[in-house]
């Protein structure tokens, strides 16, 4: 197994050099690599609250101006992004609920059988691809990595369970990573649902949202604390970062769909706010188009129409239509009995205020170094490159994020 590794390292140091890409200053054999996801922590928190620990990464390490989530900008679309690379067009996961026509099946994320299915997931999450090359991984609640995905999980996985206390997901982590050489995991992904919870309900300028994202702020700094106490903590590479951000919303701002598609005609409707995939049986596409291309404040596009930028439209889970709302006004399906406020998620990636964090620190990382927002498809190559395996085709690309990491001695 080392001999077989040391050649793909050996093949990918090649293919790196010839394309002037530096490699990372230590054998990656040696480095671990951990990925905290922080679901619905805004770009900006830190400058609506203090946030010690992130702020000490950052100095440490590296910190991008944001993290520009992929279209639509919701929490397993995303999070499956960051582990394949690909756009949620390419892996599949076009929303947090589709329906897939072939299949003649639903997805939704609260819906386990359809969840656990591995016939909605395309492409192969960095664990796989790690396992594929002899490394070892762990997951701690990873969208995706319950799912046998081409008949495999990560080395050790968890079923979701969110009432899990995030200290123990730490000392989970911790336990991984005091394991004998031979079983401990290289890579290690773990995911936290807030500060994305107390964001919808009160929004994201809410003192209590603000209170939240200061308790997981010290949360990550217990974690990394006891990180780098370990006897190899100087050989692991922290990152940090979220699937998306959180917008302000209000009752005063907001669109029913049902005032526009009357229950009895025939459109299958799929998402959640602010954005909908619509399923309308043949003769029944023009129809609805032509009532909603009008309103106010909502994008309604057929997949042709969908703008490049977003690299959404041509998987046929998308639907007859998709339906957007402008930034901070909502679509439900009926309009509210009651008025509401809080936040929300899912709008055109131009949208600041669902830009993502990306921290890291580590043996491979520069010091105090600020890079450019980019895009989260190229977390996939950077996860690759730092485990020194070969990645697999994917949108990403690694030279767009190269500017993170040390160059060679």
């Amino acid at each position: 197994m080392k001999t077989s590794r040391l050649i793909i390292i050996t093949i990918l140091s090649c293919f790196l050099i010839f394309h002037s890409i530096p490699l990372i200053a230590q054998d990656p054999d040696d480095q671990v690599t951990i990925v905290i996801s922080l679901d619905g922590f805004r770009w900006d928190y830190n400058q609506k609250t203090p946030t010690p620990a992130l702020d000490l990464i950052a100095k440490e390490g590296v910190k991008a101006i944001s993290l520009i989530p992929s279209f639509p900008s919701k929490t397993f679309p995303n999070h499956y992004t960051i582990a394949t690379g690909l756009y949620p067009d390419h892996h599949g996961l076009v929303n947090n609920s589709f329906f897939d026509r072939n299949m003649g099946k639903s997805y939704a994320i609260g819906n386990r059988e359809a969840r656990i299915n591995p016939d909605f997931y395309g492409g192969e999450p960095i664990w796989i691809t790690a396992q594929n090359q002899g490394v070892r991984t762990a997951s701690f609640f990873w969208v995706g990595s319950d799912v046998a995905i081409q008949g495999k999980h990560p080395d050790y996985w968890k079923t979701y369970d969110g009432s899990i206390p995030f200290i123990q997901r730490i000392d989970t982590i911790m336990h991984w990573l005091s394991l004998p050489g031979a079983l401990r995991p290289r890579l290690i992904m773990a995911y936290y649902h807030e500060p994305d919870g107390i964001g919808h309900e009160f929004g994201p300028n809410d003192p209590r949202t603000l209170k939240m994202v200061h308790d997981l702020d010290s949360l990550t700094g217990i974690l990394y604390t006891r990180i780098r106490q370990l006897p190899n903590g100087n050989n692991i590479n922290f990152i940090v970062v979220s699937d998306h951000g959180m917008g302000d919303i209000s009752s005063e701002r907001s669109i029913a769909l049902r005032d526009y598609i009357p229950e009895m005609w025939p459109v299958k409707i799929e998402g959640g706010n602010p954005n909908y995939n619509l399923y309308a049986d043949d003769g029944w596409v023009d129809s609805v188009y032509n009532v909603l291309k009008n309103v106010k404040h909502l994008k309604a596009w057929k997949p042709g129409e969908i703008p490049a930028y977003l690299n959404y439209g041509n998987n046929p889970r998308v639907g007859d239509m998709v339906v957007v709302a402008d930034s901070a006004w909502s679509v439900t399906m009926k309009k509210p009995k009651r008025a509401f406020t809080g936040g929300t998620h899912g709008y055109d990636i131009r949208n600041t205020d669902i830009h993502a964090i990306f921290y890291a620190s580590g043996p491979a990382f520069k010091q105090n170094y600020l890079h450019p927002s980019f895009q989260n498809i190229h977390i996939y190559p950077l996860l690759a490159h730092l485990l020194g395996i070969i990645p697999a085709k994917s949108d990403g690309d690694l030279l767009q994020v190269i500017d993170l990491l040390k160059p060679l001695p």
